[in-house]
């Protein structure tokens, strides 16, 4: 049921709506362009980081780094 709820697409347009509304409430409450601006960056960067590191190489499970310790103690 929650791989079909929370299909990427979905999670990106909710997060993307909820920086809009961030942005659209601190207008509305009166807060400067800086203040917007910060807001804006901060809740930008971890969406950045994370479609950053969706494109990388897996992470190792334990037994592949179990493996690779067991080989190197071997040598």
């Amino acid at each position: 049921m929650f791989s079909t709820v929370f299909t990427p697409s979905r999670v990106i347009a909710g997060w993307a709506a909820a920086v809009a509304l961030i942005i659209a409430v601190s207008n509305a409450m009166g807060a400067s362009l800086s203040t917007m601006v910060f807001m804006l960056v901060l809740c930008a960067t971890p969406g950045i980081v994370i479609a950053l590191l969706a494109h990388s190489a897996p992470s190792p499970s334990v037994a592949q780094i179990l493996h690779a310790a067991e080989k190197n103690d071997r040598s």
